[in-house]
């Protein structure tokens, strides 16, 4: 198998340097202010891991929404801490005479630092649950409602239906009488065809004295029962 080679990033090797510097320039500022041993050691350790636990937490709560103040003050602290030995250890002072604000300020490195890393690891990570509803208020909730159409629906359904009664059939009020009902016009025969009718019923008068029965000359002269009245209107 062909292993990948190993490809050097600038950063990491700027990186790298620039601690290496640093972590040198705090151990030699911490040994000129009286902290021999392993403690001169152990103050670069303390200012380099407490800037980077700033930076960390600063870029969690900016990332949840939430004031990252308390982590910026630290990481501008740990930052004064590793220049401040950087420029102090440039020639600007003498490591053979420290005076005596710089022992102090060394000598209480560890207590600030501690504080601050304190207040670092119990800062909130993120924005806090909600808190929990009562127990009533969850039952309530988790009950299913049902929607409005639906109860709308079934209100319908449960309702009897209302009785159906005919509409009363208008009536005509005194103020306005009914029309009169015309009798059917009888259809117009022709000139020959009244003619025919006529001496058909005078015959008939003359045989039986009595006047010509509209339907008798009208099945004489082979007419449909619909032409009675017209053969009436006639005679």
């Amino acid at each position: 198998m062909r292993a990948h080679p190993v490809r050097l990033d600038a950063v990491i090797v700027q990186a790298a340097i620039a601690g290496a510097l640093s972590f040198s320039h705090l151990h030699d500022l911490a040994a000129a202010a009286g902290q021999d041993g392993w403690k001169a050691w152990a103050y670069p350790v303390s200012v380099d891991l407490l800037l980077v636990a700033a930076w960390r937490r600063m870029r969690q709560q900016q990332r949840s929404g939430q004031a990252a103040g308390g982590p910026r003050l630290w990481f501008l602290v740990a930052l004064a801490a590793s220049l401040g030995a950087n420029v102090a250890t440039a020639g600007l002072l003498d490591l053979d005479h420290v005076p005596a604000w710089l022992r102090v300020v060394v000598a209480g490195w560890p207590a600030v630092a501690f504080f601050g890393g304190t207040l670092l690891a119990h800062a909130p990570h993120g924005p806090e649950a909600p808190a929990a509803p009562a127990s009533s208020t969850t039952d309530a909730a988790t009950q299913p409602q049902p929607a409005p159409h639906a109860v709308d629906a079934l209100d319908r359904d449960a309702l009897p239906a209302p009785p159906t009664t005919p509409e009363p059939a208008l009536q005509p009020t005194a103020a306005e009488p009914a029309a009169p009902v015309s009798a059917p016009v009888p259809a117009a025969l022709p000139p020959a065809l009244v003619d025919r009718v006529q001496a058909l019923a005078e015959e008939y008068r003359s045989t039986t004295g009595r006047p010509a029965d509209p339907d008798a000359v009208r099945a004489r002269l082979g007419l449909p029962p619909s032409m009675t009245a017209s053969v009436a209107a006639h005679l």
